[in-house]
């Protein structure tokens, strides 16, 4: 994602939040539990977790919910959970 595509991101996430926001965030990734535990090390202990295994138990969806304090904030979570390999962020 581009820098003017990140500020157009940004700005529309500004007008539709009110921050602090609970944010939700869907990621799917082979399942494999290391890579999910690092995907739950990203962040806070207050998020909550929900996961779903595809039908022949080959990946794993993960919905989470976290309070975020800024747009700036949810692009952080995002650039982090792109550092694990084979992930796929939605």
């Amino acid at each position: 994602m581009d820098e003017d595509q990140v500020n157009r991101l940004r700005d529309r996430l500004n007008e539709i939040h009110r921050w602090p926001s609970k944010f939700m965030y869907k990621f799917i990734l082979p399942n494999d539990e290391e890579r999910v535990s690092k995907l739950k090390l990203i962040f806070g202990e207050s998020a909550e977790f929900r996961t779903r295994m595809s039908e022949k138990g080959n990946y794993i969806s993960v919905t989470v919910f976290e309070m975020m304090l800024s747009a700036d904030d949810i692009f952080d979570r995002y650039r982090k959970a792109g550092t694990i390999s084979g992930i796929i962020s939605l």
